[in-house]
């Protein structure tokens, strides 16, 4: 191992090919695998060691009627703890308790189930990932961030790069406006997926970074884009692969992100 510090080994790993998207009311979440997080950190630091907090009945979880369940974890790794805390939640991220409530949102009313033994195990494990993150795997996730700080380094330098090329300008050949306007509404389509494959192939990203880019960018343009409804829309017409976004490679990246630029200019 290079002489260097945990933290800045861990957080210049790239972990964007091992996320999922996750939409929870209206916002885009990221979640890491935690088989992956943990699998990487013990090939770096095999002494690395973790705890799952315990109360004294030997359940690993407190409870508060009010405010629901909460669990704790400690991760050490060469010689430093931290410790995380994270509250059992269900899928819209709203604290479990013992038993079901509901509560007020400008859809209406919702109800939140009650916790379960399953709820807790999938919270210690988000727990443990959270815990890592002190560490620095995945933190620039937590950040709102899609690359990790030295890969984005070398991203903005190449796009510099890019744009620093002079742009070469073919002669404009007078035609008819109507004509020409459709005619190139109907060769754009098949014409970009190509050259966006071929920018992808020339880029050092992973098809996750790749989609967070181009839906940044479609979202720049279109107020109110909804990439899970877009991407659900698409797979229900058999338009694209249903394949999570965490499994994608490059080529299904491009083909999905493609499609739905397409549908949204022919919109």
């Amino acid at each position: 191992m290079e002489n260097r510090k945990t933290f800045d080994v861990l957080n210049d790993l790239n972990i964007n090919g091992h996320t999922e998207l996750k939409k929870v009311e209206g916002k885009e979440l990221t979640y890491l695998s935690w088989p992956w997080a943990w699998a990487e950190v013990k090939k770096r630091y095999p002494d690395a060691h973790y705890t799952i907090w315990k109360n004294a009945d030997g359940l690993p979880y407190t409870e508060d009627e009010q405010t629901g369940y909460m669990v704790y974890t400690t991760v050490t790794i060469e010689g430093i703890t931290h410790e995380m805390w994270l509250p059992v939640m269900n899928g819209a991220n709203r604290a479990m308790k013992r038993h079901p409530y509901k509560y007020a949102t400008k859809y209406g009313e919702k109800s939140v189930e009650a916790a379960t033994m399953m709820d807790i195990n999938k919270a210690i494990m988000r727990c443990l990932v959270k815990n890592l993150a002190m560490f620095g795997l995945g933190l620039y996730i937590y950040a709102g961030e899609d690359l990790p700080e030295v890969e984005k380094d070398d991203a903005q330098e190449q796009q510099k790069a890019v744009t620093s090329q002079p742009q070469r300008k073919g002669p404009v050949q007078p035609q008819n406006a109507a004509k020409t306007a459709s005619m190139t509404k109907a060769a754009t389509i098949p014409q970009e997926a190509p050259q966006a494959a071929k920018q992808a192939e020339n880029v050092p990203e992973t098809p996750s970074a790749y989609m967070q880019r181009r839906i940044r960018e479609i979202k720049a343009q279109n107020a109110g884009f909804d990439f899970l409804k877009a991407r659900a829309a698409l797979i229900e017409g058999g338009a694209v692969p249903d394949v999570p976004s965490a499994t994608m490679n490059m080529a299904q990246a491009v083909q999905l992100m493609d499609a739905i630029q397409a549908n949204l200019r022919a919109s």
